[in-house]
């Protein structure tokens, strides 16, 4: 063979080597993926049937004839946060509900409407049959009876519940590396053992789970009401940060936040079918606050409703799930509503 012909033989091997390593790599890269993809499947799984608690005795929505679809029907979802630490003495069963927020979603148009319920709102509880602060719904009688209090206050269905202590709040935002969040002042605040240990620093901040959660609590300079816009606004930054690319290799991490420290009526399948609603990037996300008026009347401090503010909240959320017609009033209300909703539904009920 001569020389300038072995060379070429020589180079044409070394391309084929080449590719052949290119595609090993590249198989190699595809099965670790795979695996862990699977791994990450099987692990959520496991969390899901973990997590799983249908509420005892509770009765069919009178609304819902059929069971709705997550994947194609307009759905609700009851986020609780409650506070059974030991500091409190408190069990899951008969703690106080330390954070209500109600979301619904419509898989049509991707929106989200997120509401958020003051603790302290002064509202008729089904389970005791008299008006009480909405906070003790959870006490009285678990989830079942804090889900019969939002129906019967809003007029609508609750289609799931989700509902998580401290822990895994504190773990989630850790596990996706924190959430940036706006803290309107400073202020020393309670950690998860209420003691006095985590400062809070006015600004825009990045914030572990710790300090999270005590935005998420603080009240004493301000209302229920700011509150409740703060935990919308943090429950906004973490639905940011999950459906992020950089928070893909952090989803093993998420899973196990949640641990044993989440329950829920939604099965695994039903949870994977909300994904719809994140591909692509962030569906619109409108909140809305219970505008209303401090009352110590009776001696006791409540936060009493504004009437005719509430009954414009109740036909928003039953437009968006479909449960009344679309009214152009309130179709433009809704489809302008940014940060708390306030100004659209003020100048809805002035006009």
């Amino acid at each position: 063979m001569k020389r300038k012909d072995y060379k070429k033989q020589k180079k044409s091997s070394g391309k084929r080597l080449a590719i052949k390593v290119a595609l090993l790599l590249t198989l190699s890269l595809f099965l670790v993926v795979a695996a862990y993809a699977a791994s990450l499947q099987k692990k959520a799984e496991n969390a899901a049937v973990r997590a799983y608690e249908v509420v005892p005795d509770r009765p069919k929505s009178e609304i819902r004839e059929v069971k709705v679809e997550p994947a194609s029907d307009n759905v609700s979802i009851l986020f609780i946060g409650v506070d059974d630490s030991e500091a409190r003495h408190q069990g899951d069963s008969n703690s106080r509900s330390d954070a209500l927020l109600l979301a619904t979603l419509n898989p049509r148009n991707k929106s989200v409407k997120l509401v958020s319920i003051p603790r302290d709102s002064y509202v008729y509880i089904p389970e005791v049959k008299y008006r009480d602060k909405i906070t003790h719904a959870h006490a009285f009688g678990g989830t079942r009876a804090a889900i019969e209090t939002i129906e019967e206050l809003f007029e609508i269905p609750v289609d799931y519940y989700v509902k998580m202590n401290f822990n895994a709040f504190i773990d989630v935002v850790n596990a996706i590396g924190g959430i940036e969040a706006e803290v309107p002042y400073d202020r020393i605040e309670k950690d998860e053992n209420d003691k006095y240990t985590i400062q809070l620093k006015k600004g825009l901040q990045q914030l572990d789970g710790k300090h999270a959660l005590a935005l998420a609590r603080t009240r004493k300079l301000d209302t229920d009401v700011e509150r409740g816009k703060r935990q919308q606004m943090i429950l906004q930054a973490i639905m940011k940060e999950v459906v992020s690319v950089k928070s893909v290799t952090k989803y093993g991490d998420v899973i196990d936040a949640v641990g044993d420290n989440m329950k829920t009526d939604m099965t695994f399948d039903e949870m994977k079918s909300f994904l719809e609603y994140v591909k692509g990037g962030m569906p619109q996300v409108d909140t809305l606050s219970l505008k209303g008026y401090d009352d110590m009347s009776t001696g006791i401090y409540y936060w009493k409703l504004d009437e005719p503010y509430l009954a414009e909240v109740k036909k928003i959320l039953q437009s968006h799930l479909g449960l009344i017609p679309d009214s152009s009033s309130l179709t433009d209300s809704s489809s302008t509503m940014t940060g708390s909703g306030e100004e659209a539904l003020e100048d809805n009920l002035t006009n």
